[in-house]
């Protein structure tokens, strides 16, 4: 199916002390030599007698929010009610909707505090020679990503800290995009809107709450997931490749993590 394409990662893991969390997680880490104990103990044996040739398992536990990492956001999230009836959970999101054509618009000319306007995804649109049909995943590519590599441990744990300072979509363009048959829209960004002090600031000056998380309400109007902090959008064509999204399937959750693979032909 994937025959002469290359595969890029577009995710992030989920880590601790990692610079692009503000919730933290845990990670318990579950050694061999612990593995090797329960093995004994239940099973009653010595190291040399099991099939492993004296070797213990390992396992993980973690404490960790649905929104860490590359994570894929439902309905559910923006609220009980969308297209007015009962918001999807991500367990419930249409498989259809994880595999597609990928586009990716560049908009790493607007800085922080910028909401993306339905006519800059037109004038995107008509620089790169592409017309959006059903289904398409469209990235948003901000560039933000790259405030975070390589070191994923960086310090940027707070809203007004590099990372966070992003522009992000308007309600117009969410309702642009999803009025055309887009179901997925992803950002290499930490959320799909701009960034929290960038909201704080418009409603202190305007009074004008229409800005607060416009990008996630505009879910309750129409059916939408959205994937964000993606990162390596710069290393996709605008164009002229596929997409696979799955999130973990969590029961009754508001998101899931998600690992996002791009299909590049070799040749691009």
């Amino acid at each position: 199916m994937f025959k002469g394409k290359k595969v890029i990662d577009l995710s992030l893991p989920l880590a601790e002390n990692a610079g692009y969390e503000v919730r933290p997680l845990s990670i318990n880490r579950k050694t061999h030599e612990e593995g090797l104990k329960d093995h004994m103990e239940k099973f009653h044996v010595k190291p040399g007698e099991l099939p492993s040739g004296g070797q213990g398992y390992a396992v993980e536990i973690m404490s960790v929010a649905t929104h860490a990492g590359t994570h894929m956001d439902a309905p559910w999230h923006y609220g009980p009610v969308c297209e007015g009836r009962p918001s999807p959970t991500i367990d419930q999101m249409p498989l259809e909707y994880c595999m597609g054509d990928g586009v990716c618009l560049d908009f790493r000319k607007f800085g922080d505090g910028y909401v993306i306007t339905k006519a800059d995804i037109e004038a995107e649109l008509a620089r790169i020679g592409y017309e959006i049909k059903p289904l398409d995943i469209v990235f948003i590519m901000t560039g933000c990503d790259k405030k975070i590599q390589p070191g994923y441990e960086e310090a940027n744990k707070r809203f007004d800290r590099e990372y966070f300072k992003q522009p992000g979509l308007g309600r117009e363009a969410v309702l642009y995009l999803t009025g055309l048959g887009v179901k997925v829209i992803g950002i290499d960004a930490w959320g799909m809107d701009t960034s929290f002090p960038a909201m704080q600031r418009q409603r202190e000056e305007t009074g004008d709450t229409s800005g607060v998380w416009q990008a996630h309400y505009a879910g309750i109007e129409k059916e939408y997931y959205h994937i964000e902090k993606l990162v390596n959008l710069d290393q996709l064509p605008p164009f002229g490749f596929e997409v696979i999204c799955a999130p973990i399937k969590i029961e009754r959750a508001s998101a899931g993590w998600v690992r996002v693979l791009a299909f590049v032909d070799e040749k691009q």
